[in-house]
């Protein structure tokens, strides 16, 4: 099926004197996940992760993906005559280079601009002019091949209160406008759907597990355009708007009305995030000011209503896991339970706490070897039956009103190896040390990765993923500008200075392929801590509250240090938690966060 689709795609190629054709992961916005109209790439590769770009030429094609999906693209690659490009590793050559070693003089590069950015659109016309490779970014040739595509999503938009968003829309549209005055802008283009729900105050449910509306705005200094499926919104919304001066326009006005921009005018926007087509319809003499949107910073900072409201947020799915944790233990081996069955069961006691919207990704299930591809997705055929034995690693979060959450667990179910315990023990440290650190203002996340790696790479283990990423606030569970990783990753932005009111994961793990994986994650509050002639110096705030299994611990490879970290942990779980569990449940809980 994947190869009669490429040889589809060659021929629509050939047709346009296309040597070349990229398909990303991507929307019209640069969304990490996208809508079911957008999954071209999905449904021209059979790769179903998250992130990743095919290239097709009329005799190769390729894929390429990061290291949190080498094991899962290798596997759905395979009899497809796609080869797997692993982006980061050694003598890999990154997209540009393998075009411009593959493409002729003289041909054509072709994709569809309004699913590239105009940073990566720009950079490969720069790169490919020295063989006069030209670009042809009107095509999107995979709409032919794909018949049955789904459409574009018509789900409503609702309002975020002010008692949940703790900032009006007036007031966040007057900081950005202060931000492009410093600027030097006139006019502002934002197209990150994140960003322009959180400045609107809006939410939706046009991409599964992230609640926003696709959507396109524009700022100038008197006013404000919103381009969208106006059928979405209700009349409260459209009354709210006309208060704040937001001008409504259709979905796709904008490749239009970008068109009569004024050249006189000084346009703020991000290239690594406006799309190609955008970016090229500008008339060529606008001023463009390319920096990040203001809003990045401003949502990344939570207020102190926000912050307050995701505590209440991380109760609610406290409560949940544990539930979960507890049942999973007392009935594993006596009942039937299976990777899909026990997330459903994760799913129905997230569905019972008040505020809970829907889930904040699709949850990661995984039994033993499963548990080694960091986003391993059940299915049919892979649809593990857990038994009283091993490890089990879940990875979720839900949607609420008072904010996203993502917690991960890995539970022994029964026996488990020395070494297993080791790494887990490991795991552990790691993730109770960067949880602990002090430091200065000014310190940016890889300052402190090595804090959770360093118990890992004292045993020659690592893992190809960064320690932890920014959350967003009823919004994408992975936020810029906040992250932790021991390296800089072109395609995560994720390297600012740590600032009071972020909420990043800390999250490290061990993955041993066709054994086990392990990882264990909590958010942190980054708060201000005690100013003195060195400096101002900061502090984490765990606000992600379940039991962490002592069952899969080695205690005497724990320091006293990590003891009463760990105990002073549990500590705060069962005091959070318990008032809302059962008498059994609780009498569980308190064993499973028994001082060691």
């Amino acid at each position: 099926m994947i190869r009669e689709r490429i040889q589809y795609l060659r021929a629509l190629m050939a047709e346009h004197k296309i040597e070349a054709f990229i398909l990303p992961t991507a929307d019209f916005h640069e969304s990490e996940y996208v809508g079911e109209y957008f999954k071209s790439r999905k449904y021209m590769s059979g790769f179903t992760g998250s992130a990743g770009t095919l290239v097709v030429t009329l005799t190769e094609a390729g894929l390429w993906t990061d290291g949190r999906y080498f094991i899962q693209a290798a596997r759905q690659l395979a009899d497809t005559d796609i080869t797997l490009y692993k982006m980061g590793e050694e003598s890999v050559p990154s997209i540009e280079e393998f075009l411009l070693d593959k493409m002729s003089e003289n041909s054509i590069l072709g994709f569809d601009g309004r699913i590239v950015n105009a940073k990566f659109g720009l950079n490969l016309k720069e790169k490919l002019a020295s063989k006069n490779i030209s670009i042809i970014y009107d095509k999107d040739l995979v709409d032919t091949i794909w018949t049955e595509r789904p459409v574009l999503s018509k789900e409503p938009a609702f309002l975020l209160d002010l008692k949940y968003s703790g900032k009006s829309t007036a007031e966040k549209l007057q900081n950005v406008r202060q931000e492009m005055v410093k600027k030097g802008a006139t006019v502002h283009i934002i197209t990150t759907l994140d960003d322009i729900a959180w400045l609107f105050n809006i939410r939706g449910n046009d991409i599964a597990y992230n609640p926003v509306v696709l959507s396109y705005a524009i700022i100038n200094l008197e006013g404000a355009y919103l381009f969208v499926d106006q059928e979405k919104f209700d009349s409260k919304i459209n009354e709210q708007f006309s208060n704040d001066q937001i001008t409504l326009k259709d979905y796709e006005e904008v490749y239009e009305f970008v068109k009569t921009i004024s050249k006189d005018e000084k346009v703020l926007l991000d290239s690594k995030k406006v799309n190609y087509a955008i970016y090229q319809n500008l008339d060529s003499d606008i001023k463009v000011i390319d920096t990040a949107n203001p809003t990045v910073l401003f949502k990344a900072k939570k207020n102190p209503i926000e912050i307050e409201n995701l505590r209440k947020s991380h109760i609610k799915d406290g409560v949940a896991f544990t539930k979960f944790m507890y049942w999973l233990k007392t009935n594993v081996g006596k009942i039937e339970i299976t990777e899909i069955s026990a997330s459903d069961y994760l799913e129905n006691l997230r569905k019972e706490q008040e505020g809970f919207i829907e889930l904040s990704f699709d949850t990661i299930c995984a039994y033993k070897a499963n548990a080694a591809m960091m986003h391993y997705s059940a299915s049919n055929d892979s649809n593990a039956v857990l038994q009283p034995e091993g490890l089990l690693l879940v990875d979720s979060g839900g949607q609420y009103y008072e904010g996203t959450t993502d917690i991960t667990r890995t539970m022994a179910l029964g026996e488990v190896s020395d070494e297993i315990k080791m790494h887990f023990t490991a795991v552990l440290r790691s993730m109770l040390n960067l949880a602990s650190a002090k430091f200065l203002h000014g310190c940016i996340g890889q300052n402190l990765d090595i804090l959770a790696r360093g118990p890992i790479w004292d045993m020659n283990l690592d893992y190809k993923c960064g320690t932890g990423h920014g959350v967003g606030y009823l919004l994408n569970v992975h936020e810029a500008p906040n992250g932790f990783r021991w390296k800089k990753v072109p395609e995560r932005d994720d390297g600012c200075v740590l600032e009071e009111g972020m909420v990043t994961t800390d999250e490290p793990g061990i993955y041993i392929e066709g054994s086990h994986g392990i990882r264990t994650e909590n958010e942190l509050v980054c708060h201000q801590g005690e100013k003195n002639e060195y400096g101002q110096f900061m502090y984490f705030e765990h606000i992600t509250f379940a039991p962490i299994d002592l069952d899969a611990i080695d205690v005497s490879l724990l320091t006293p240090v990590d003891r009463k970290r760990l105990n002073d942990y549990h500590a705060d779980v069962f005091e959070k938690i318990s008032p809302y569990l059962t008498s059994d449940e609780k009498e569980w809980l308190k064993n499973y966060t028994r001082a060691i």
